[in-house]
């Protein structure tokens, strides 16, 4: 029974979700080139234009950034387990 609850937490610890938080990031930064390029006096297709190749690098820039952070954090995860393992085998 007790095998069973500590499953249920291991798979609640997720790493982040790679692609909607680089949609987000794209969505977000389309909308604030366009804007500063709207402001500025320039044309509608220009602004699109500037806009759609900012959000497609953001977009790539967002997914590198969001996959070296899970990394990172598996690392970090992956880590403090083996050190509870052994001071657990060690105590015992």
């Amino acid at each position: 029974m007790k095998a069973a609850g500590l499953q249920n937490t291991r798979h609640k610890i997720m790493p982040l979700n790679v692609r909607s938080i680089a949609v987000s990031i794209g969505v977000i930064c389309f909308f604030a080139i366009a804007g500063i390029g709207w402001i500025s006096g320039l044309s509608p297709f220009t602004c699109c234009k500037r806009a759609l190749v900012g959000a497609a690098a953001a977009y790539i820039a967002g997914a590198w950034a969001v996959k070296a952070i899970n990394a990172i954090l598996m690392n970090a995860m992956i880590t403090s387990r083996m050190k509870q393992q052994k001071e657990e085998h060690n105590a015992g």
